[in-house]
């Protein structure tokens, strides 16, 4: 993630190196109180571990009825899907419609190579034409299919051709590589679809943590229960 040029990803890096120390710490803890017999540390590790179960359950619940909603429509003669915001849940359209959500998020998109790399990689407009673009690629990088404008390049459009669509994403498309559709609802459900992807993966990776975690919690209650049995045979004795 810290490889990244753009700030739009390298947010996420001191999060998950900070979950990844907390972890740490927290199975020192339990390795410790299991080495030493230290019925107190065993307590905090499990009680610390238990909360983060709850959360990583909580968190990943929610991703799932998040991206719940969403896939796409195909256009005749593309390859690619292109996407409509308000086929995506509630909560996906409020927080793009913020304005000061959408401004940070357009900053990055802008500063990205998304829309700048699309003349290099296809140097004709038949291989654009069949070309499979991702979603942001699709939604912001482009006007929609609908407003029917002919495309020159795969970065220029005659915007002279007059829209046959009433869309208002083929009034705010450009070809200024600033402006774009970026402004678009087409663009924000580009970045929903990305977003989606993403966070579906993230809850993949979020059950198999939490199935590792759970066996972790079971090891130590099965520690702690030894160690107690340990120190009541010494009491007896």
């Amino acid at each position: 993630m810290s490889t990244h040029h753009d700030e739009c990803h390298k947010y996420l890096t001191l999060p998950v190196m900070g979950l990844g120390a907390a972890i740490l710490i927290i199975s020192l803890i339990g390795f410790l109180g299991a080495l030493k017999d230290l019925p107190i540390l065993l307590w905090i590790y499990l009680l610390i571990l238990c909360l983060i179960l709850v959360g990583i359950l909580v968190v990943t619940a929610l991703l799932f009825i998040v991206t719940s909603n969403g896939s796409g429509h195909y256009v005749s003669g593309q390859r690619y899907k292109e996407f409509k915001l308000q086929d995506y849940s509630s909560w996906y359209q409020k927080q793009l419609n913020n304005s000061q959500n959408w401004r940070r998020l357009k900053s990055c998109l802008v500063k990205s190579e998304d829309c700048k790399t699309l003349p290099k990689l296809y140097k004709t407009l038949k291989e654009y034409k069949n070309a499979e673009l991702s979603p942001i690629e699709a939604g912001c990088c482009r006007p929609p299919s609908e407003c029917g404008y002919p495309a020159i390049n795969a970065s220029y459009y005659d915007l002279s051709f007059h829209p046959v669509s009433g869309n208002r994403d083929c009034k705010l498309y450009k070809n200024s590589p600033s402006i774009k559709c970026y402004n678009c609802d087409s663009c924000k459900a580009g970045v929903a679809q990305h977003l989606r992807t993403e966070w579906r993966l993230v809850a993949i990776f979020d059950v198999i943590l939490f199935v590792v975690l759970s066996a972790l919690y079971f090891v130590g209650c099965c520690a702690r229960r030894s160690a107690a049995r340990a120190r009541s045979a010494k009491a007896r004795r």
